[in-house]
């Protein structure tokens, strides 16, 4: 135990100071990013073969050949439903399958129809179809030109980057006979194969093993890196791939590091720069003001991606110049995909508006689930609360101070010695008792689960792991082993659809003994961690069945939350929907449930950081994003702690969380003040938990984000493009947090040219298309609702969601330039999958020549509540003489109002209609 106990403390102690960057590599560090980085661009090997061309309604295959080694590729491309182009290299005959990524798509993406235009010795020109939208395939090099009438739209292959190394035998060891049997049964394959043989690239040091600090890798396949690049005219923006503590616009990378894409545990991790973190969505966005368009590089492996642009490092001065002067050059971006092994799957996603870049990636995919309104309240975690009596004495806390919240949680320290699925037996000794007396409250649990499992033949889940051969295995066939919390640890092979299975019979009440309804999950460690691992990693030789880490790395943590969310709905016969939160992420993560930004710190760079961070994991499908509220590491002033809470109240995911060596932080430890400072913003948010659940509705259906970056709204204007201290909650609320230390004011920009925006807090009316400067107090947290937006609220806050179920609607109606709004009401029952079977409310909101209405926008639904409307605000109103309210049983009258001609605003009180029903009210 002594061991496991110094590398535990040295792992704590690893928190207390920035990152190690000597710890994770660099691309000079990993051979196959090195090797491929010293390529050079404009010297493309490869030619398309055309006699080797064949085209079906759905798809067209073509050879590829690289002239240096005669090695060929296939081609495939598919022209996609919904304006996308998919685009598929492998080798045509390779040594053995490669990794192709199974479970990320939600299905087998349906076609539409190719056509030939026109073929010569130079190339094929193929229809796309919508907006005389057309593929050039050039031959020789080859090189793909997507167009859309005289415009490239986007190159691939025309720097030439295009580099896939072939898999081969070791020439300095003995040969496989079973494949020199192979190779002498197919004549067609030796002329190529012997010339492949002949001119063989050189060996260089790390393809066929690699050592990294004290870790070696196997390497048993050899080289098997692929490449390619895409260019993109006319763009200066770019965004995505996250995870990345890094701003909203990603940057060039020429003269250093690419953006890495592998998953990592990474502890206080550093700001502004390209390292990998824990989580890997290989997804780019390009944008400019005519134009959205994105690439999904479907590969699993680990990845490296450069950026480099024309416009790179010219002053705005030197772009003025290039307009005065009339220069021709077109700005440009170009992008290269660096993956250690798999095949070039990639989908190019033709957009032509933000909007439909998110719903073609969402149709690949999948979109947000659905979570429970509880899900999107407040939580309460640290690391660790210490037993049934702290976490009693917590709760009371909250309302003692009068401060709503509905979840609690317990980290690592809940178990029996590190092992999931148990409970200490002394701290936590009737866990049920515990959970019985946070559901009389409305409220609910979070507990732990991590993928690595404690090495004890005492342990009822390792041995059931064990016996049923679910451990990954090391290169030698045993059980991979590795130190994590527990000290020796397995990790049960995730990518083994026999072992999610198991793994989600786990969540069973009569297998998680302890366990009630009301407790959920969080997947943490999933990258997977491995103290003692490369990286702090498993080692890429480990095996996953037939396939090494090296291929799937980056689908682990994917398939630990797909495990546990099938958990959760099973254990409830598939009525419940589950709430899981997990730190590492894939392609795909979003239909699983929550992410968070890490281990960050309480530093003021670190609350601004969370910004971008959310917003880059929005715009590629996962919205229910937050960031530690306090920092994880390190202890924060009471000035950023109140900061950060008015930041993340407005964030989707609302999470306070604090590492084991921080003094405590809960919100009335630090004064009556900040007490209340904090204690109003969770109420905001808590007001507004109608428009968040209705904007989660609708990103389920839609695969929208919630939370948003200006310019997804408009996308015309370039003052929002690179903009990222401020968002969008849907397309009515603007937020601008707080995030400078002793600031007294902040500068919004207010977009929209001819739009008008209400402050939530005054009503003040301000025009859009400027830079409003907002003075600032500890109370201040600016935020505007767009003019000619309708918000559903409910202002009568109470210590929990649940609690607030059958409580009233106040609407906010912010009148635009023409006097009008619109909005909408979203009802159901808050946690279960019933929405599907047609039972819930959805109403349209409107406001229009003086009437406001509330339309059936779902007349096949059926579901009631006992919700009503308490009140309506009208913000930039006309004072009328009377009003009068007509519902849908044919009453009318009188309501009562008030109106504040300083702001503008009428208040209709009490109204008193169903939430659910057909009204209208007309101000006369």
């Amino acid at each position: 135990m002594v061991p496991a106990l110094v590398l535990w403390l040295a792992v704590c102690l690893s928190g207390t100071w920035a990152v190690d960057r000597g710890n994770f590599k660099t691309c000079d560090q990993s051979a196959f990013c090195k090797r491929q980085r010293a390529l050079k661009p404009g010297q493309s090997p490869y030619r398309a073969l055309l006699e080797t061309m064949e085209l079906t309604n759905t798809r067209l295959t073509l050879q590829l050949i690289n002239d240096n080694n005669k090695v060929r590729l296939l081609l495939e491309l598919y022209r996609l439903q919904g304006n996308m182009t998919r685009v598929k290299i492998n080798e045509l005959k390779p040594l053995k399958p490669r990794f192709e990524v199974p479970d990320v798509l939600i299905q087998e993406p349906p076609t539409e129809p190719l056509s030939l235009l026109s073929k010569d010795e130079n190339g094929v020109v193929l229809s796309l179809g919508a907006e005389s939208q057309r593929v050039i395939v050039s031959a020789q090099p080859f090189r793909l030109d997507i167009m859309e009438g005289h415009e490239v739209l986007m190159s691939l292959n025309s720097r030439g980057l295009l580099a896939f190394e072939h898999l081969r035998m070791r020439k300095d060891t003995q040969a496989d006979p079973e494949a020199e049997k192979k190779e002498e049964a197919d004549p067609a394959n030796q002329a190529e194969e012997q010339t492949a043989k002949d001119d063989e690239e050189k060996v260089e040091d790390g393809m066929w093993e690699e050592t990294f600090k004290s870790h070696s890798d196997s390497k048993p396949n050899g080289p098997s890196s692929i490449s390619l690049d895409f260019s993109l005219p006319g763009v200066e923006h770019v965004y995505g791939i996250p995870e990345h503590a890094d701003t909203l616009k990603l940057k060039t990378t020429d003269g250093g590091e690419p953006y890495r894409l592998y998953n990592l545990d990474v502890f206080q991790y550093e700001l502004y720069n390209p390292m990998a973190l824990y989580g890997a969505v290989p997804v780019m966005l390009a944008h400019n003001a005519q134009r959205t368009t994105g690439i999904f590089w479907l590969n699993a492996a680990e990845t490296w991606v450069d950026i480099s642009s024309n416009t790179a490092g010219k002053t705005v001065f030197g772009k003025m110049l290039d307009y005065v002067q009339g220069s021709s050059e077109t700005p440009q971006t170009d992008v290269r995909w660096i993956s250690e092994s798999g095949i070039i799957d990639v989908f190019i996603m033709l957009g032509p508006t933000p909007y439909d870049v998110f719903s073609q990636y969402a149709s690949l995919t999948g979109t947000q689930a659905f979570p429970p309104l509880a899900g999107l309240a407040y939580h309460q975690c640290r690391w660790n609360y210490n037993d049934q009596e702290d976490v009693q004495s917590v709760d009371v806390g909250f309302d003692q101070h009068d401060i709503p919240y509905d979840f609690i949680w317990l980290d690592i320290e809940h178990t029996d010695g590190k092992r999931y699925f148990t409970w200490d037996p002394h701290k936590f000794a009737t866990p049920k008792d515990m959970l019985e007396a946070l559901m009389v409250k409305k409220r609910k649990m979070v507990a732990i689960v991590d993928p690595h499992i404690k090495v004890d033949s005492n342990y009822k889940i390792h041995n059931e792991i064990r016996s049923r051969g679910f451990y990954v295995k090391n290169k030698d066939g045993g059980d991979y082993e590795g130190w994590c919390w527990p000290g020796n640890a397995g990790y049960p092979d995730f990518t083994n659809p026999e072992m999610r299975s198991w793994w989600a019979s786990m969540f069973a009440y009569d297998q998680y003994e302890g366990s009630m309804k009301n407790l959920y999950t969080w997947n943490d460690m999933n990258e997977p961690s491995v103290f003692n691992g490369p990286e702090v990693t498993m080692h890429k030789d480990a095996m996953h069945g037939a396939w090494e880490n090296r291929d799937v790395h980056n689908l682990y943590g994917f398939y630990v939350q797909m495990a546990t969310a099938e958990g959760l709905i099973q254990r409830s016969g598939g009525v419940e929907r589950p709430f899981v939160l997990t730190r590492a992420f894939f392609a795909g993560s979003q239909r699983y449930g929550a992410v968070w930004t890490g281990d960050n710190a309480a530093e003021w760079e670190h609350l601004k950081i969370s910004i971008p961070m959310c917003l880059s994991l929005g715009l590629v499908g996962i919205s229910l994003c937050g960031a530690d509220v306090g920092g994880f590491f390190k202890t924060p002033s009471s000035e950023l702690l109140v900061r950060w809470y008015q930041t993340g109240a407005y964030q989707p995911f609302f999470r306070a969380h604090a590492h084991l060596d921080t003094p405590r932080r809960e919100p009335w430890l630090f004064g009556p003040e900040n007490t209340a400072l904090i204690r109003e913003v969770v109420r905001q948010r808590y007001a507004l938990l109608p428009y968040w659940y209705q904007l989660f509705h609708h990103a389920y259906h839609t695969g929208h984000p919630v939370m948003r970056p200006l310019w997804v709204e408009y996308p015309q204007d370039s003052a929002t493009f690179a903009m990222d201290n401020q968002f969008l909650i849907g397309r009515d609320l603007l937020v601008h947090p707080v995030t400078e230390e002793g600031a007294r004011g902040v500068t919004a920009y207010l977009p929209g040219k001819g739009e008008v925006w209400f402050d939530v807090h005054t009503f003040q009316k301000h025009n859009g298309a400027q830079n409003l400067y907002i003075p600032v107090t500890m109370s201040s947290i600016p935020v505007f609702q767009r003019g000619g937006s309708i918000i559903p609220r409910k202002v009568r806050v109470r210590r929990s969601s649940s609690c607030m179920e059958n409580d009233p609607y106040t609407l906010y109606v912010a009148l635009g330039p023409q006097r009008a709004a619109e909005g909408e009401l979203y009802i159901d029952d808050s946690h279960t999958f019933n929405f599907e079977k047609k039972e819930f409310i959805h109403r349209r909101l409107s406001f229009a020549n003086n009437i406001l209405s509330s339309i059936n926008l779902a007349p096949d639904a059926q579901y009631s509540t006992q919700s009503w409307i308490e009140r309506i605000l009208i913000l930039g109103a006309s004072k009328p003489s009377k009003v009068t309210l007509k519902t849908s049983d044919g009453q009318e009258r009188q309501v009562e109002f008030e109106f504040d001609s300083s702001m503008s605003v009428l208040t209709l009180r009490k109204p008193g209609m169903n939430a659910g029903a057909d009204w209208t009210v007309a101000l006369q």
